[in-house]
């Protein structure tokens, strides 16, 4: 398994990979909906606040992240969104999508990011080191249509305290429909 930041030269085959792993698990609407917020992010974003993690296999994409700043107004600690997260359907259940995110989570460390939160399954999301927050304690910029599935995650060893909002998403998120 080889990991890799290099997203650019590998933007189709990425954005591919989300939009099949979506299409499999949720149908095709949110594999083309997934697909193209993938896209957007890798097109639109600027460098400073978006960092891509793939994971390949004899020349074969096998899984890829995404994380993207989520800027708070009236607070200046360093926040990433993780997500979307996709594994290859022939590739699912083998740890690959842990492994990778937790390669990414040392990386955000490593370049002094204080918090990351995502979006998603409890479950999942928990067994590599995620905790369930609240919209008090770290606004979402938008209204959560699932609150139980808001997670953070400290970085730099602090216990979590409430950031001051309210916050703002990358233009490629911003849109409830992903909240």
């Amino acid at each position: 398994m080889e990991n890799s930041t290099e997203y650019k030269a590998h933007a189709a085959a990425i954005t591919d990979l989300f939009t099949a792993t979506f299409t499999t698990s949720e149908g095709v609407e949110e594999g083309a909906l997934i697909g193209e917020l993938t896209c957007r992010l890798m097109a639109e974003t600027p460098l400073q606040d978006l960092r891509v993690f793939t994971a390949w296999n004899g020349g074969e994409l096998d899984s890829a992240i995404i994380f993207s700043r989520l800027i708070f107004e009236s607070d200046n600690r360093t926040v990433f969104v993780l997500g979307p997260v996709a594994v290859a359907t022939n590739r699912q259940g083998q740890n690959i999508g842990q492994r990778l995110i937790t390669h990414g989570l040392e990386a955000l460390r490593t370049e002094g990011v204080d918090l990351v939160v995502t979006y998603g399954d409890p479950n999942f999301y928990k067994r590599i080191g995620f905790s369930a927050i609240t919209e008090e304690d770290v606004p979402a910029p938008f209204p959560l249509q699932y609150p139980e599935g808001w997670l953070g995650q400290s970085l730099d060893d602090m216990p979590l305290t409430p950031l001051n909002g309210p916050s703002r998403c990358v233009p490629a998120f911003n849109d409830p429909v992903f909240w």
